[in-house]
């Protein structure tokens, strides 16, 4: 590991001493060349508790170009374990997070993306992939610690699994995200593999990987396409601000910086100040497909039939364009579906062309420069203004919102009369300056600004939790990705808006990549086999016909269900474990008297449950990791005068976990797309209580049911919803 970090720091000492004053021939290319190597430097950063490699190969016969150059044979990093070469005439490569080469070129450590890498991740003794053999290393804060060797080729060794893999997946999680890039699986490294050109939609329940998958299919493209993605950009989306504060470390770490993140809403509302609020029944309107239609009508209605001849006066001379002729070029414009700018810009170069050809039909010789005065005449310009006038994307959708009429001329036969009532603002806004947009106003004046403009494309969009999004949110999307390819992660089982999507077909045609494949991740390799088995109880209420997770770790006592209830005056907590399926019960702190545990015990006060709550929250904190605290979001504020009062600090989400503080209090709201070592989560009831209907608020629980990795400790004192217990 020594040589290797100085290999890379000598790499960094390289690039920094680089002289730019003699090749750059003006100081717009030296500053370009400055920046360059400002990335190039931070792109080398040596993390001090990263390892610079995870793992090793050595084939059975030589690979001779491991990097794409030609370099000869792979190179040994010689510092291993002190072990003998297992290599039988073949080359050994170490892999690792980034290419890492010495003073004469030669390969130190090998990029994890490139091809020679990949039997690491896809070799098994059924398909070895000329692997003589696979060392996995293990490391403790960056040290090198242990190794386990499996020899593919081998048909005496029994297959057996990898200890150290099992112990990278648990390793207890503080702080952001971290990559996944030493626990790839085979499933996992084909779809962060795929190529450029298509589009690829990931099905998986919680724990599947698909958000690191998606994450590292960012990391690959960048290595494998990294010139044409330079030039065209690459997006992450997710769900929220806190989302992208927990996984932005995620790409930096392997070496690429220059990602852009962002929620649905930072790309729509630029220019728009989000102040307001729908009610669910107006938000599922606005985001559907049928408002497209509606805004389309909206804006080509501005296109006004000339009535009146256009004359221009050149020198001497007039010349006449006819109504029937203008008529004629402004209905060849709308039939070419153009956008409604593209088109007012073509509109006076096609009225000067009519008079060119007038022109020239008159023994006169113009020329573009004639055509281009023609358009810029005032006669041009005034008839341009009354028949293609510009439109602007806002003040039309708060026509729309705000003018019952407007609204029902452009709506006709797409919209029903009470859905146009129910998206009408009841009090309309003065100005787009005054009104109180929403975030799905936000998308409508978006999907306006594209009819008028085409929005700029990006090479490649990875988005996350796409379960959630609106008709018309993926259209959003998708017209950032319209001449590029997308990642679609999510899980329909987590789906916790009232517009979320029922099938990825439908999502797919929305986002405009109706050609995409999709995927299923169903191997979990986060949340206990015991915790996954208890929240799949709800998969049949809340989307009949998925798949559940099969999870791989098996961790015995990983689920407790605590019932806190009043008896005869004294506070009690019921308590059922799960050990291996069974149920196992206990009481703590109620009177030994079998009477003490009768069915009739009422529900305990908010105070008995609050105390339970800090009690396991004080218990997980005797744990090493992370742990988060889950409840509906109206609890969190008595929770936070709890745990305050307890001496408990906790985080609110999006702040970084470190050994100092642990504890996050997070909003069921939040939850989604986070992960905490063990996890205390508050009164199911309430969380499914706080959604607009039952199965938004059970998908909801769902998923806070599945962000523990070691543990879950559920507190409730009012009773379970019925989907959980009906297989008691």
């Amino acid at each position: 590991m020594g040589a290797s970090r100085a290999a890379l720091r000598a790499m960094r000492e390289d690039v920094q001493s680089l002289d730019i004053r003699d090749v750059t021939a003006n100081w717009v290319n030296a500053a370009v060349l400055e920046a360059q190597i400002e990335d190039r430097v931070k792109a080398l950063a040596d993390l001090a508790h990263t390892p610079l490699f995870f793992g090793r190969l050595d084939y059975l016969h030589p690979v001779g170009n491991p990097v794409g150059n030609p370099v000869g044979g792979g190179e040994r990093n010689g510092e291993d374990s002190g072990q003998e070469d297992d290599a039988a005439g073949g080359d050994s490569f170490y892999i690792g997070r980034r290419h890492v080469h010495d003073a004469q070129g030669d390969p130190m450590v090998i990029d994890w993306r490139a091809p020679v890498s990949q039997p690491f991740y896809q070799a098994s003794r059924n398909k070895p992939l000329d692997v003589a053999l696979r060392r996995r290393f293990g490391y403790t804060a960056g040290d090198l610690t242990a190794y386990e060797d499996e020899h593919l080729s081998d048909p005496a060794e029994a297959a057996t699994s990898s200890k150290l893999l099992q112990a990278e997946i648990e390793r207890p999680r503080v702080g952001p995200m971290r990559d996944i890039v030493a626990t790839i699986q085979p499933e996992q490294d084909e779809i962060v593999r795929s190529g450029l050109g298509g589009t690829v939609c990931v099905q998986g329940g919680p724990g599947t990987g698909k958000t690191a998958v998606g994450l590292h299919r960012v990391a690959y493209l960048l290595y494998a396409h990294r010139e044409r993605l330079a030039r065209t950009g690459t997006l992450v989306i997710g769900p929220n601000d806190s989302f992208l504060h927990y996984i932005e470390q995620v790409l930096p770490t392997l070496g690429e910086l220059e990602v852009r993140q962002a929620t649905v809403g930072d790309l729509v509302a630029t220019g728009t100040e989000v102040r307001g609020t729908d009610p669910a029944e107006a938000a599922v309107i606005k985001g559907d497909a049928r408002m497209a239609e509606v805004l389309r009508r909206a804006v080509r209605s501005h296109v006004i039939l000339p009535t009146e001849p256009v004359v221009v006066v050149r020198g001497s001379r007039r010349w006449r364009v006819p109504a029937y002729e203008l008529t004629e070029i402004v209905e060849q414009l709308l039939a070419r579906d153009m956008r409604y700018g593209a088109a007012h810009e073509a509109l006076p170069q096609r009225i000067a062309h009519a008079v060119l050809v007038r022109m020239e039909e008159a023994g006169e010789a113009p020329d573009d420069r004639v055509q281009n005065a023609v358009a810029r005449n005032p006669a041009v310009k005034a008839a341009v203004k009354a028949i293609w006038p510009q439109v602007d994307p806002a003040k039309l959708v708060l026509r729309l919102l705000s003018e019952p009429e407007f609204l029902a001329a452009h709506a006709d036969g797409v919209l029903s009369a009470d859905e146009q009532k129910t998206i009408l603002w009841t009090k309309p806004a003065r100005s787009v300056r005054s009104a109180k947009w929403s975030p799905a106003d936000a998308v409508l004046i978006d999907e306006a600004g594209d009819l008028i403009a085409r929005t700029h494309s990006l090479g490649h969009v990875v988005l996350d939790e796409a379960q959630d999004l609106s008709p018309m949110q993926y259209r959003a999307v998708g017209r950032r990705c319209s001449t590029g390819s997308a990642t679609v992660l999510g899980d329909l089982a987590q789906g916790t808006t009232p517009w979320a999507t029922a099938s990825w077909a439908e999502a797919l045609h929305h986002l405009g990549k109706g050609d995409a494949v999709i995927e299923e991740l169903t191997a979990g390799f986060r949340v206990p086999r015991e915790v996954i088995a208890y929240a799949s109880r709800l998969l049949p209420a809340i989307s009949p016909g998925l798949a559940p997770v099969a999870s791989v770790r098996e961790s015995p006592g990983s689920l407790e269900v605590r019932e806190v209830r009043e008896v005869q005056g004294v506070q009690g907590v019921r308590e059922v474990r799960e050990v291996q399926g069974v149920q196992e019960e206990r009481e703590a702190g109620a009177p030994e008297s079998s009477d003490a545990a009768g069915p009739e015990a009422p529900d305990a006060g908010p105070e008995a449950l609050d105390a339970a709550v800090v009690a396991a929250c004080r218990e997980s904190l005797t744990r090493e990791g992370s742990i988060g605290l889950i409840a509906a979001d109206a609890r969190i504020p008595a929770l936070a005068e709890a745990l305050t009062a307890a001496g408990l600090g906790y985080l609110a989400p999006g702040e970084e976990t470190n050994e100092a503080a642990r504890l996050t209090l997070v909003p069921a709201s939040l939850a989604k797309g986070l992960e905490y070592d063990y996890v205390v989560l508050d009164e199911p009831a309430a969380v499914v209580d706080g959604e607009p209907d039952e199965r938004t608020g059970l998908r909801r629980l769902y998923v806070a049911l599945t962000r523990a990795v070691s543990g879950l400790v559920v507190v409730h004192a009012a009773a379970l919803p019925e989907q959980l217990t009906a297989a008691d």
